[in-house]
């Protein structure tokens, strides 16, 4: 039997790592839809079995209760995190939540320190004024990364070998915070804990954020926590955009309080990323007056984007809808908590 599967909100790479990683003949059959999962498009779930979706689908109680009345068993998430999932109301709903806990932590390791590089010495400032034929370098001054102390909020996978990069090779003394510190594993990469946020935010030259978004860390960066940083201090969150208060970083920056910032998320991105905007008004004020700083650096949510990362979200999306699909134990479901 076909397991018919419903992939929501693909681009050309989801369908070619997708196809790739499902031979022919395997008894899994997707239907790959533009469109995102929202509660105007769920119909489009009918006639399959399972639905596939992304970080900027809405899977909301809703959502769910139509996904179930259409047919569907399984949502099987492409990503890491599962917050736009109402977990409660999937376990109430007999809906299987698989997700896709470490595809690649070095595509977003990698990717935030590159990050960190662009704001500091200003890459891309550079590229533009020289196609312009300005070769001129005021304006472009950056500082040393060598010395420097860098907090890492969130010490899972990707947060450790962010750290591990700016120990190991930028020779930074990186400084940690997390809830359930990994004592060994930091160690062994350079990375020293620090009792509180608060600790870490008031020793910190630059602040990078690797922590999953849940009702104790939205927002906690904050207009309280912002105002504990060191003046001229560089932000890059390539997490979750909500772990960020945008009147209060707006605020940070308008004041000079902030060196630089660096985003690979929004916390209202789902109106725009992933999709070309380019031809359209952003109605977003918070969102237009961040792009609108000379000291901010956005990207479209892209940190995770290599082949090794896309290849391994493929091939464990695939063996988690095999599992549920064939009454296997599946070690990626997600449940609410207790």
């Amino acid at each position: 039997m076909t397991l018919k599967v419903a992939v929501f909100g693909t681009r050309k790479y989801d369908i070619n790592s997708l196809t790739e990683a499902n031979p022919a003949n395997s008894g899994i059959e997707f239907t790959f839809l533009d469109t995102r999962l929202e509660k105007h498009t769920a119909l489009l779930a009918a006639g399959h079995e399972a639905v596939c979706i992304f970080v900027n689908d809405v899977c909301d109680e809703e959502v769910l209760q139509q996904l179930k009345e259409h047919g569907i068993k399984h949502v099987a998430l492409r990503c890491a995190g599962y917050n736009n999932v109402s977990l409660p109301a999937a376990a109430s709903l007999g809906l299987a939540v698989s997700h896709v806990p470490s595809y690649s932590p070095e595509s977003v390791a990698e990717f935030a320190v590159g990050m960190i590089l662009t704001v500091v010495r200003k890459y891309h400032k550079a590229y533009s004024r020289v196609r312009e034929g300005n070769f001129l370098l005021d304006g472009l001054l950056g500082f040393n990364l060598n010395g420097k102390t860098v907090g890492i909020v969130g010490t899972g996978k990707i947060g450790l070998l962010t750290g591990k990069i700016l120990s190991r090779g930028f020779g930074c003394h990186v400084v940690a915070y997390d809830l359930y510190p990994n004592v060994e594993a930091a160690n062994e990469m350079g990375i020293e804990y620090v009792d509180s946020l608060e600790a870490l935010l008031r020793c910190a030259d630059i602040v990078s954020l690797h922590c999953p978004l849940t009702e104790g860390t939205r927002y906690m960066l904050n207009e309280e926590t912002l105002a504990m940083t060191k003046k001229g201090v560089v932000l890059v969150n390539t997490s979750r955009g909500a772990l960020i208060e945008s009147h209060a970083l707006i605020k940070a920056l308008k004041s000079g309080h902030l060196g630089a910032v660096g985003l690979d998320v929004y916390e209202k991105e789902s109106a725009y990323f992933y999709a070309d905007s380019s031809s359209k008004i952003i109605h977003d004020d918070n969102f237009a007056r961040l792009i609108s700083f000379y000291n901010v650096f956005v990207s479209g949510h892209q940190a995770f984007l290599t082949k090794e990362a896309l290849n391994n979200i493929a091939d464990t999306t695939i063996g988690n809808l095999r599992d549920i699909e064939e009454g296997r134990e599946c070690k990626n479901l997600v449940k609410p908590k207790v």
